[in-house]
């Protein structure tokens, strides 16, 4: 299904004219039963329209409307039904289709060596989990065992998954509200990179990452047992790190006795033009988070990947889960990497990505109500404001360029009520992504008057 932007209502202008415009019976039906059949949440049910293939870089609705997909909830790096993938699914359910948990098997150990070979430094103990957020927490226990602290630092606006242990560290506060009780002591935030100050002109960016850093410095001092500090290298909103940011947070934990968690479970696998987004800042963490894109787009796993010394919770359970080891997902997940290797897609995502930062600072980058046009590899984003002097965000006029997109062919989301988050699959044509592109800018200048 079509995901609708974050932070619009369900009611808005921009959604009710969508929904006018096309009232085929099929879609009609399916929305009714599904808004009666699912609990309803914050940006998922009910839904804005339907889904019945997909396909590549294509998804389609009941109704045979098509559209390139540049949101997929961050799984489709290699597209939508790979056939190496799903002929690799199909070939595993034949020879092994689960292995209960105590037992091992040969496709989930080749799994964990690739993964730990493919991580830079000593990130050679693995451990498999059914999503994300599951493996956030995972890595946050090992982090309390490694140090005997449990305190934590994160920031403000972070999105680390939905369980209890991730939303206390995430900072989004769609995950964090109408909780009754409080959620995980000890997990301290602070202001994320590209804060206000930074975003607003109070700040040069040199200042501002230096300010943020210390931020957190300041926290991992006063506090003096903070386990860890958890964090998404690259923000998926998307937002890029000031240079340096990561280096002098790195040294921080390591002055303090933090370990250094890098959630990259939207960012890892090749989508930012490196295998690891914090690769670019030259840094390795003590722990990371893979998951979404890690089964080719068709099977939930996530992965945690942790230094070789933090393997210390032998005695007791820090995941247990029914699916730790399964064969078939395992399967998908190695044959998703191949074809990120065989492809070349690491290199495209780079590639392409540039080119389309380039393009739309040509097409758009002079436009009023265009903040900033921002990114890395192939998930980057236009900001869209009411004044580019005040920076005052533009929710409104967000919502109808996104319909306007979608009405032309093109889904992706919006972030942060007012960001026109675009983060395509890494086997892209350029030809579809120029197409993309202008379909973007159209809508921009149409917007722009």
């Amino acid at each position: 299904m079509i995901t609708h932007t974050e932070g619009e209502s369900n009611t808005s202008e921009a959604r009710r004219n969508w929904a006018a415009r096309h009232p085929d019976a099929a879609t009609r039906d399916l929305l009714a039963r599904d808004a009666d059949a699912f609990l309803h949440q914050s940006l998922s049910s009910p839904c804005v329209s339907t889904i019945a293939k997909a396909d590549g870089i294509w998804i389609e609705d009941t109704a045979g409307r098509r559209y390139m997909d540049f949101h997929g909830n961050s799984v489709h790096h290699i597209g939508y039904g790979h056939p190496r993938v799903v002929a690799a699914i199909k070939d595993q359910l034949d020879a092994l289709s689960f292995s209960p948990r105590r037992f091992t098997n040969e496709i989930s150990v080749e799994l964990a060596e690739t993964l730990g070979a493919l991580a830079p430094g000593d990130l050679g103990k693995v451990l498999f989990t059914t999503g994300g957020s599951d493996a956030n927490e995972v890595a946050l226990r090992i982090a309390r065992a490694a140090t005997g602290r449990f305190k934590t630092v994160s920031f403000w606006d972070a999105f680390h998954g939905a369980g209890f242990g991730a939303s206390s560290v995430g900072g989004e506060a769609t995950f964090r509200s109408h909780i009754a009780g409080p959620l995980l002591p000890g997990a301290e935030h602070v202001a994320p990179f590209n804060c206000y100050r930074c975003a607003y002109g109070h700040a040069g960016p040199e200042t501002c990452a230096l300010a943020c850093a210390k931020m957190v410095e300041f926290v991992l001092e006063r506090e003096g047992d903070v386990a860890a500090v958890i964090a998404e290298p690259m923000r998926a909103v998307p937002v890029v790190p000031p240079p340096g940011f990561w280096k002098a947070v790195r040294a921080a934990c390591n002055r303090h006795g933090a370990l250094l968690i890098m959630d990259e479970i939207p960012t890892g696998l090749g989508k930012t033009g490196k295998m690891f987004a914090f690769e670019h800042d030259e840094v390795v963490p003590d722990i990371v988070t893979l998951g979404k894109a890690l089964g080719g787009g068709i099977l939930p796993i996530a992965a945690v990947l942790a230094r070789r010394d933090l393997d210390v919770c032998g005695d007791f359970a820090i995941g247990h889960y029914t699916h730790e080891k399964n064969p078939v997902t395992a399967r998908a997940s190695l044959e998703t990497i191949a074809v990120i290797r065989d492809e070349g897609l690491v290199e495209r995502a780079a590639e392409l990505g540039a080119h389309a930062l380039e393009r739309l600072r040509e097409t758009v980058g002079d436009h009023k109500i265009v903040g900033d046009i921002r990114g890395r590899g192939l998930m980057f984003g236009v900001e869209i404001v009411e004044n580019r002097e005040t920076r005052a965000p533009g929710q409104a006029a967000a919502e109808r360029i996104y319909y306007r997109c979608l009405e032309a062919g093109l889904s992706f989301k919006i972030s942060a009520g007012c960001v026109l988050t675009l983060s395509p699959p890494l086997t892209i044509a350029k030809g579809d992504l120029d197409r993309a592109l202008a379909i973007v800018a159209e809508a921009i200048r149409s917007e722009a008057g």
